[in-house]
């Protein structure tokens, strides 16, 4: 999940000690307090890669040991041991990945089964194991995302569109994975081995398993991560939309009690996990990237009980009686009393020839380490006034020789905060371009320079390997039906509903909308898509908490408190 905690450091020293915590009796008798204790012997086999087990295993008097399974030519390699008071288990048990490791017994003796439903119940009532568990299961993810050779291997143009879109997706999962490009020793071998071919590519290799042609959804669906059933019965609170708002409103609501879905059609983190940096956020005072902030949010959410889904694209929201029904892209139906859509807006793009096709392939909608490397030591061009094109700016000003920005505007403070303007134009890296857009796209498989267009008409080009567009957003709302939208596509709430605008769900409840609440009783909107929204991260996480308090009071007010 997140790529820096500073609780658990870098080191693989460090990750090492905090990956081997042990409990000690006492914590060891609570935590089997919620365990079935079982006898195993040497030999046996725990678990294995691909298992869909979330339970957790505490050592009694048995000893385990984890191991990365043999696989195209790689030896067994043992990761982890585990003795008395040790547990297996990393943030899978968490997020309802699939297993990657063997976990087998070394020393006979006694385990503690700590089943899926039994484990939620422990990391929400007992805060320290909790903390200590948490802190062994990042390290453990970190350990795996540095470990050198990985379960999960990629073979494919990391600089194609179809490699960007995985690439982004496996990291803002959290997912530790081994790319190889097609054209090394790696990946001829690798293709040559399961006999495939570069037209199946990019091909994904795991557990002995080989996906030609493989996507972010279906690799959702063979990792875990995708949208599965919890049981029967209907959700509480589902939240569309992950980034700080619905983040926020899963955090508050898991939190509190509430049986709670949050989905996303991408991935966790929404557009604040692009910003390369957030320095205005309270309480993070040297700033942090916008991927750290989300995957932070994403692991307190999954710690309280939340169930995450992504890519899990949503088509259609009704409203049957007093409980609403959200569908996902495959068809599945969720039963929930109260929504909250948290969708934000979708990137706009340019009006240019080509821009689809050379998009992932020199053109961005972000510009976080990962296309930042992409474009290293290589020119390029940044287009938006806005914070996030200056962020934009000056993070890739660290990786790259020259920077353009290019603000279609006169003047770059109509747009963006004051500390960010004044450490633009004093970076001798980065060249602003007022009064000027981009006019044209220029290069054969790969993005090689743009042409702008200025003052007067003059057009001149520029070369450029990267251009990161950061030109604003439209709502992500035309898959809404029956929920009322204004005329730009956003959501207006509570007090800006007028009476004629609440439709015909409303004649039976004798009350006003609720702060937060939409045209649709019990259905909620928060962040980016609400109108008059301040587009701002903590602005957004506001609304997603905020949100959160009047889906109680309205499931209160219909006796349906939980």
């Amino acid at each position: 999940m997140p790529s820096s905690f500073p609780e658990i450091g870098d080191h693989p020293e460090v990750l090492a000690a905090v990956a081997s915590l042990r409990l000690d009796d006492e914590q060891l008798t609570r935590a089997t307090g919620y365990a079935k204790c079982e006898e195993v012997a040497a030999g046996q086999v725990l678990f294995g890669p691909g298992d869909e087990s979330g339970e957790l295993v505490l050592c009694g008097t048995a000893a385990l040991e984890a191991l990365r399974p043999a696989d195209g030519g790689r030896r067994e390699e043992v990761l982890m041991s585990y003795g008395p008071g040790q547990f297996t288990g990393e943030l899978n048990l968490l997020t309802g990945q699939r297993r990657e490791l063997t976990i087998r017994v070394t020393g006979a003796g006694t385990v503690h089964r700590v089943d899926a439903r039994s484990f939620r119940l422990l990391m929400a009532r007992e805060t320290d194991l909790s903390d200590l568990f948490l802190r062994a299961f990042l390290a453990r993810r970190r350990l795996l995302r540095q470990a050198s050779g990985q379960t999960l291997r990629v073979v494919g143009d990391a600089e194609s569109g179809e490699g960007m879109a995985l690439r982004t997706f496996l990291a803002r999962q959290g997912v530790p994975y081994s790319w190889w490009e097609e054209d090394s020793a790696e990946g001829r071998s690798a293709l040559a081995a399961v006999g495939h071919t570069a037209a199946d590519l990019p091909l994904a290799l795991m557990a002995g398993e080989a996906m030609p042609r493989v996507t972010p959804g279906f690799l959702s669906e063979r990792l875990n991560l995708s949208y599965r059933r919890t049981g029967p019965g209907t959700a509480d609170l589902t939240v569309v939309g992950a980034g700080p708002a619905g983040l926020a409103a899963a955090v508050y609501g898991a939190s509190e009690g509430l049986k709670t879905v949050l989905l996303d059609a991408v991935a966790t983190g929404g557009q604040a996990a692009t910003s390369a940096r957030i320095e205005n956020y309270l309480g993070f005072p040297f700033g942090l990237s916008g991927a750290d902030l989300t995957a932070r949010a994403a692991v307190q959410a999954l710690r309280f009980g939340a169930h995450i889904a992504s890519p899990c694209g949503v088509v259609a929201l009704e409203t049957h009686g007093d409980s609403h029904v959200v569908t996902l892209v495959d068809g599945t139906r969720i039963r929930s009393r109260a929504v909250v859509l948290a969708t934000g807006a979708a990137y706009r793009s340019l009006p240019l020839d080509r821009w689809r096709e050379l998009t992932g392939r020199g053109i961005y909608y972000a510009a976080t380490d990962l296309e930042a490397q992409a474009v290293a030591d290589r020119p390029v061009a940044v287009v938006g006034g806005a914070n996030s094109a200056g962020q934009a700016a000056l993070h890739l000003a660290r990786h790259t020789p020259a920077v353009t920005l290019v603000v279609r505007g006169g003047d770059l403070g109509v747009g963006m905060s004051a500390y960010l303007v004044e450490r633009i134009l004093s970076d001798p890296r980065i060249t602003v371009l007022t009064g000027t857009e981009v006019s044209a796209l220029h290069g054969e498989e790969r993005l090689e320079g743009v042409s702008l267009t200025g003052r007067a008409g003059a057009v001149f080009r520029t070369d450029c390997a990267g251009l990161f567009c950061f030109i604003g957003a439209e709502p992500a709302t035309d898959w809404l039906s029956h929920v009322a939208l204004d005329e730009k596509g956003f959501i207006p709430t509570d007090r800006e509903l007028t009476s004629g605008g609440l439709g015909p769900l409303w004649r039976e409840p004798e009350r006003a909308p609720l702060p937060y609440e939409t045209s649709v009783p019990g259905v909620f909107a928060a962040g980016d898509v609400r109108r008059g929204s301040m587009k701002r991260v903590a602005a957004a996480a506001g609304d997603g908490a905020s949100a959160v308090r009047s889906v109680h009071q309205y499931l209160a007010s219909a006796g349906r408190h939980v």
